[in-house]
């Protein structure tokens, strides 16, 4: 067991380079540690780590934990309280759940059990079956709550929420039940199951001031103790990150939230990870040379346009805006510490994956700039200037973290970069080429239809929306609002932009478009369908982009 523990660590260490023994989450770093440990798949991997895990947890048992339980298990085991063993209960389910359960007859964790521990799981699982049995919850949910279970037997404090809490025990029914998602997201992160236990989180929403307050004051009881490392401090910002977005899931599922305050939401909470974070990473930076930075962070993309998802990378671009000489160098050292901070994997997981791409001259620019820097590259002064595409992303733009100044500074300039004099034709072939571009980047077979790359998904309309916003927005400034693609499609019909009914249908559709994506994610299911569906909402998207990218049929108003 030692010899493959060790063997999984150099891997995990290989990956991350770096002093981790967290096991990563993405499919293919398991695929990959896997592979070169000579399993046919990660699922096989897992289950040999789980073995050794046992044995280890047994051994340890024996000479460190104490006396022995009697083991009781449910091939011969009695149950106290009249309570049906695992055996007694298994003619009773359905094939999928009781091929599931099969398994524990014999399972070690089952079988280590306290007495008490091993009636409140059989109390649980009676329970589980009889609401099954009733149609109250799907056989789906029950063998998903199996695979959760499992690895916590251990963990008595979750069978007795669980049991002694039935309402908390049929929501995470639901939730495991509702999507894949939600049940790999309870997988990684069991502990967020409290939350369940509110009685009003289902009606609330994601507050910011209190979340930060909040982790202020975790901050500070832990500065009196003493305990204000830098691991406990990761680890308390990915419970806080992990429990709200766990909260937004649940009502998500439940259905008290629209796929757009779902975005919103998660979107609000990014913005205020990103405060809270480069606020504590600052005050533990050794080279920092006055109270506080004169930082900012732009987000772009999904953030930028708070429409983030669950798992949504961070599209965030840096600046500074400080006089001092050392100024370049105190900030990289920052935004290396706050990137850290947000990505590396702890015993809780991660944050944020990061992605800088979109910072002046991409990959191979500065990771940080001065904001001078960035405004003259983005309003193209000088040589070195942004292109096209840039200035599409600058129509989802917004500044999320920095002091008043920084923040209407930004705004003058995503101003001034989106209302610049343009050539609309120039643009519109511009913007069609590199339409054309993605398409072929993406390709599909004519069966098949891309909600998102297929002609008539949401790119479509995504560019169609940035070119209105870039050539028009000097004659309408009403388009500059970062507002959203659909109240944007909404407003440039309004303005006459669009034919009666085309900019509302098409925001229709897209708003559609997002939640059969929004669906498709949370049960990890393609996004790509059959050439047959959303015909309506394809067509709708097709129409936008032929009224406004047909050369024969001009916009109504140009700047």
């Amino acid at each position: 067991a030692y010899i493959f523990l060790r063997q999984v660590e150099h891997r995990i260490q290989y990956l991350d380079d770096q002093q981790t023994h967290v096991l990563p989450t993405q499919d293919h770093d398991l695929h990959w540690i896997a592979q070169t440990m000579g399993f046919a798949s990660s699922h096989a991997l897992l289950s040999q780590l789980d073995t050794h895990r046992e044995l280890v947890a047994q051994e340890f048992d024996k000479l460190l934990g104490g006396p022995e339980p009697e083991c009781k298990g449910c091939h011969n085991g009695k149950a106290g309280n009249g309570s049906q063993t695992i055996e007694e209960l298994l003619p009773q389910l359905g094939e999928v759940f009781r091929q599931r359960l099969q398994s524990w007859c014999q399972h070690p964790r089952v079988l280590a059990l306290r007495d008490e521990a091993r009636e409140r799981l059989q109390r649980l699982l009676v329970r589980t079956a009889q609401w099954v049995g009733e149609a109250r919850v799907t056989e789906e949910a029950a063998v998903r709550l199996v695979d959760w279970m499992e690895p916590l037997l251990r963990r008595e404090s979750y069978l007795a929420l669980l049991l002694e809490r039935p309402q908390v025990h049929e929501r995470l029914l639901r939730l495991l039940g509702a999507a894949r998602w939600p049940a790999r997201y309870l997988l990684l992160h069991p502990g967020v199951i409290d939350e369940l236990a509110s009685a009003d989180m289902m009606e609330e929403r994601f507050n910011a001031a209190e979340f930060e307050t909040e982790l202020e004051h975790r901050l500070t009881s832990l500065t009196g103790t003493g305990e204000d490392d830098e691991e406990t401090l990761l680890n308390l910002l990915r419970r806080a990150h992990h429990a709200e977005v766990f909260r937004t899931l649940a009502r998500d599922v439940e259905g008290k939230l629209t796929v757009e305050q779902v975005a919103d939401d998660l979107s609000a909470l990014a913005d205020a990870v990103l405060r809270i974070t480069t606020r504590w990473c600052w005050s533990r930076l050794k080279k920092a040379h006055r109270e506080q930075p004169q930082f900012g962070i732009i987000a772009y993309g999904k953030l930028g346009g708070k429409e983030l998802g669950y798992g949504s990378d961070l599209d965030i671009v840096f600046v500074f805006d400080d006089d001092d000489d050392n100024a370049p160098e105190i900030y990289a050292a920052l935004v290396r510490k706050l990137i850290n901070w947000l990505t590396v994997k702890t015993g809780e997981g991660d944050l944020y994956e990061i992605d800088t791409a979109l910072r002046p001259n991409g990959n191979a620019g500065l990771l940080i700039t001065s904001f001078d820097a960035y405004a003259k590259y983005q309003q193209q002064r000088g040589s070195n200037t942004a292109w096209t595409w840039e200035h599409q992303a600058m129509t989802r733009a917004r500044c999320v973290l920095g002091d008043a100044s920084l923040h209407e500074r930004f705004d003058a300039v995503r101003k001034a970069v989106i209302s610049a004099p343009r050539d609309a034709d120039s643009l519109r072939a511009e913007i069609a080429a590199m339409r054309e571009r993605m398409a072929s980047a993406h390709p599909l077979g004519s069966d098949k239809f891309d909600i998102k790359y297929s002609a008539g998904g949401m790119i479509d309309a995504e560019f169609v929306m940035q070119f209105l916003v870039l050539s028009q927005s000097g004659v309408h400034p009403e388009l500059m609002a970062n507002a959203g693609n659909i109240a944007l499609l909404e407003r440039a019909e309004i303005l006459g932009l669009l034919p009666a009914g085309v900019g509302h249908g098409a925001a229709s559709a897209y708003r559609a478009m997002r939640q059969v994506q929004h669906h498709a994610r949370l049960n990890e299911t393609s996004t790509q369908l059959t050439a047959q569906d959303m015909q309506a909402e394809r067509g709708a998207i097709l129409l936008l982009w032929h009224t406004v990218f047909d050369a024969s049929q001009p916009l109504v108003q140009t700047a």
